[in-house]
């Protein structure tokens, strides 16, 4: 025993400290595991239930909290998990927010949008301070009831194949201003919080002004890359997809580190990244390829979130919740019909697109722990805005789901809403932009010929490819053309499918023969999940390739060598007549993929 002893008191007291270390480490794994399985589990009963993975996700957090399970204990590292998925997703709004697109937005959703908000926040300011909330607090909560949740109408939408409807095209703008006042709130949180820091300090002009200063720097910052570095350098980055979305990862956490050192907070910072890249070719394909890390990350922020609900608490706030709650579901609605009826709108569109609206955004409850934070704020209040977070998206998921159906049952009482003639709506599309009728993927010489062929039959076209080189040459042909991989359904689901007439696939078949990872099987899958009804044309080389696209639910398989075989053989012939030259391509397209 003594020798025992000896030995253990003669270790090295690293080699000691070493299995205390394994066991912590062993047990993180262990707790993030069970939060994993968790999530897991109850997304899927979420998915069962028809409800967006939010709700399940705040549900975890309240089972693996203190007041349930008591799973989650290591807070720092939920934390910092937690730290970097708000960073993301506010990169991924910044990266929605080109100045060109805000400046375009239309007259329409910018009104309907600011009203929407300014009404919304007084009339919720209204009921908080009824509801015997404290003027401060009420503040906050009336600003989290004006926004929305732009992951669960993208979601939900596009499920209904709803995007490209009329309702669909004025809930987007409206979230676009949405977003823009979120900018604005957390701007002026992060003022408020340096503000509040200085002035205990016994500093506040100065500090206040010293923070101002860096955030001007920030943007002049922001402002020249923009004009000198964004463009070149992601054109060169997205020669390696990993790099790019690795690149953008760094950025966003770069930016939101900058933010938090200068006293502007990492939101901000992240935001900024975003809209540094927001004006570039490539900006939807990185959103689309980090979705699903910013809805990993968005768990612990959920998990973190649900952890630090007291039951007892949520216990007492329920009446409030429920009455803010009714306010969301019914009269953020009502308020959307009433502008957009003044706005000359019929009252199914003002009813659908309100209807969508009917719920509090993930942006709601970051803004409230962001006041719980600065120390405006209690966690009552955080916990009473979760609450109407939970209700209303839980509620209006059924609402947006099945909202013909809704409308149909409520038409009868929406008389005040009717309007005689024609819908504003009906003018401003009849005279806008003429859809695309034909999508091609694939600008090489061969996609690229396609499509000079079709525009000079009077065809409208809009390009993809995922090669920098293809997209720029097209352009200079005066096509429209995106950046993107069609393989990648969240990419594909941000593209102006539903008007076209043919989806066409010209991507080079080289030697990968047809298995599940062929993109031309990908994009016939997705095309059809997504509600195209148009028509499908893919590209092959091979015989037994084409017999299998064919039975893939291809409309028309296209073979190059062999149509063109055929054509020759015609023109040989006398048969057909050649076709007019083109002239050279100004971008060399001989070293342009088939």
């Amino acid at each position: 025993m003594a020798n025992a002893v000896n030995v253990a008191n003669d270790t090295d007291p690293d080699d000691r400290s070493r299995p205390m270390t394994a066991a912590i480490e062993g047990y993180l794994f262990y707790e993030i595991a069970a939060l994993l399985v968790l999530a897991a589990g109850a997304g899927f009963i979420g998915l069962m239930l028809r409800q967006p993975l939010i709700v399940s996700f705040i549900a975890v957090g309240i089972i693996a909290g203190p007041s349930v399970l008591d799973i989650a204990q290591s807070d720092a590292q939920i934390d910092l998990l937690a730290e970097l998925g708000i960073a993301l997703l506010l990169f991924l709004v910044g990266l929605k927010l080109d100045f060109n697109l805000v400046r375009t937005l239309g007259p329409v959703a910018l009104i309907a949008g600011t009203a929407q908000v300014l009404l919304t926040g007084a009339i919720g300011y209204g009921l908080a301070l009824a509801l015997g909330v404290d003027a401060g607090t009420a503040v906050y909560v009336a600003v989290a009831l004006t926004f929305s949740s732009t992951i669960i109408i993208v979601k939900l939408l596009s499920d209904k194949r709803e995007i490209d409807a009329l309702h669909g095209r004025m809930a987007l703008g409206i979230l676009i201003v949405q977003d823009v006042v979120v900018v604005i709130a957390m701007i002026v949180l992060s003022a408020i919080a340096v503000g509040g820091a200085a002035a205990e300090g016994g500093g506040a002009l100065g500090e206040v002004l010293k923070v101002l200063g860096y955030g001007a720097a920030m943007l002049v910052f922001v402002v020249v890359f923009i004009r000198y570095v964004a463009d070149p350098l992601v054109e060169r980055l997205s020669e390696a997809p990993e790099l790019l979305v690795s690149f953008a990862i760094g950025w966003a956490a770069l930016l939101a580190a900058v933010g938090h050192y200068l006293g502007l907070g990492k939101e901000l910072g992240g935001l900024l990244a975003g809209v540094s890249l927001a004006s570039t070719a490539y900006r939807e394909a990185i959103s689309g390829r980090l979705a699903s890390l910013r809805d990993f990350l968005l768990l612990f922020f959920f998990i973190a979130l649900g952890v630090s609900l007291d039951l007892s608490v949520l216990g007492a706030s329920i009446g409030a919740a429920l009455v803010l709650s009714v306010f969301v579901l019914v009269g953020k609605p009502l308020i959307v019909m009433g502008v957009l009826r003044v706005l000359g709108y019929r009252k199914r569109t003002g009813f659908l697109a309100g209807v969508t609206l009917a719920q509090i955004s993930e942006f709601s409850l970051i803004f409230m722990a962001m006041g719980v934070g600065i120390g405006h704020l209690d966690e009552e209040a955080l916990g009473l805005v979760t609450l109407v977070g939970l209700i209303t998206i839980a509620v209006s998921t059924y609402m947006i789901t099945f909202s013909n159906r809704l409308y149909a049952i409520c038409e009868p009482a929406l008389r005040l809403f009717d309007k005689r003639g024609g819908e504003a709506g009906d003018q401003g599309e009849a005279a806008g932009k003429r859809p695309h009728d034909v999508v091609i993927f694939g600008l090489g010489r061969y996609g690229l010929g396609i499509a000079l062929a079709l525009r000079d039959s009077g065809k409208r076209v809009l390009g993809v490819d995922f090669s920098p080189e293809a997209v720029r040459a097209a352009r200079a042909r005066g096509f429209d053309a995106v950046f993107g991989d069609a393989t990648d359904p969240e990419f594909l689901s941000h593209l102006p499918l539903q008007g076209a007439e043919w989806l066409v696939m010209a991507v080079p078949e080289h030697d990968i023969g047809l298995t599940h990872e062929d993109p031309r099987l990908a994009l016939l899958g997705a095309a059809r999940d997504l509600g195209f009804r148009g028509k499908l044309a893919v590209a092959a080389q091979r015989e037994q390739t084409a017999a299998r696209l064919a039975e893939a639910r291809a409309d028309l398989v296209l073979m190059p060598y062999r149509d063109a075989a055929f054509a020759a053989a015609g023109m040989i012939a006398g048969k057909t007549e050649a076709p007019v030259a083109v002239a050279a391509d100004p971008e060399g397209q001989k070293d342009l993929p088939v």
